[in-house]
């Protein structure tokens, strides 16, 4: 039985994203060619580019496997959020995808899927996207209503440039 706290598990990276939720979509563009394709894809899958990003990672495992647990938290010291989260799919793929998704799980503040993804494009560019759906779960996410997707937003955009600095130091 499922501890996840929402029912469409899956969908971001089958879609379509359901409905009744916030959705986020960022896509940046990382680097050129198949090296910064590898970099990029072993930082998202590696929790680097979390890391970087000012996040702590727990995770009991060395990159994201499916059935993995990750409690990714945010915050200043004492005042953090904590997010456990359960890794749904993952892509370790040769032909340009490898990336990621992780659904919600009891004590996280929101509801719902997000998913971390980098492509090779035909013509070598690297693009990292970020896909997710989500809506308040604590009372503490309910009551900032608005303000949660630009802050949503603001971090996917703070994973994108962390990412972007992880490839170009390679």
């Amino acid at each position: 039985m499922s501890t996840l706290t929402y029912p469409e598990v899956g969908a971001t990276r089958l879609g379509p994203l359901p409905r009744g939720y916030h959705h986020l979509h960022h896509r940046t563009r990382i680097g050129r060619g198949a090296a910064d394709f590898a970099a990029a894809g072993a930082a998202v899958t590696e929790w680097r580019m979390h890391r970087a990003a000012g996040a702590r990672v727990e995770a009991p495992a060395r990159r994201a496997e499916s059935g993995g647990s990750v409690r990714v938290s945010l915050g200043l010291g004492p005042l953090r959020f904590t997010a456990p989260c359960e890794v749904i799919w993952t892509a370790y793929e040769e032909d340009g995808r490898t990336g990621f998704g992780y659904g919600t799980l009891a004590g996280h503040p929101e509801r719902g899927e997000e998913c971390f993804v980098v492509d090779l494009a035909d013509d070598g560019s690297v693009w990292f996207t970020v896909l997710a759906f989500s809506r308040p779960a604590s009372w503490y996410a309910r009551l900032a209503g608005p303000l949660v997707p630009p802050v949503q937003h603001w971090y996917a955009r703070r994973l994108g440039r962390a990412l972007r600095r992880i490839v170009a130091a390679g």
